[in-house]
């Protein structure tokens, strides 16, 4: 059984910072790209961050230079490091690695950025 647990978000002042964990099991996570997504109440789910199974990386453009994607295959745990938060950064955070053709998606974690 495939699960997918996040964590690591919650309420934070403009210009601080979060790091998001997603821990994986039930899939082979070296053999998964993965992807962090995020949605924003009244939008559509806006691709955030990639790393691919070799490590590279890529980032959209509103958070490259503030956000790091990473993994550790040796704790099934995929990170998204976010600095220098916006207001506009808040959204609901998904994980969602993928292995082949099948894509798996976590059940959110909310980012909430507010004085």
């Amino acid at each position: 059984q495939v699960q997918l647990v996040e964590s690591g978000g919650g309420l934070v002042q403009p210009g601080g910072s979060l790091r998001l964990s997603c821990a994986v099991s039930g899939i082979a996570f070296s053999a998964c790209v993965v992807r962090w997504y995020r949605q924003a109440p009244g939008s559509q789910r806006e691709l955030v961050a990639t790393i691919t199974i070799g490590g590279s990386t890529d980032y959209a453009a509103s958070v490259k230079g503030r956000f790091t994607i990473s993994r550790d295959n040796t704790k099934n745990t995929a990170y998204l490091q976010m600095k220098v938060l916006k207001p506009e950064d808040t959204a609901v955070y998904y994980c969602s690695p993928r292995q082949v053709t099948n894509t798996y998606w976590g059940q959110g974690t909310q980012v909430t950025v507010a004085s």
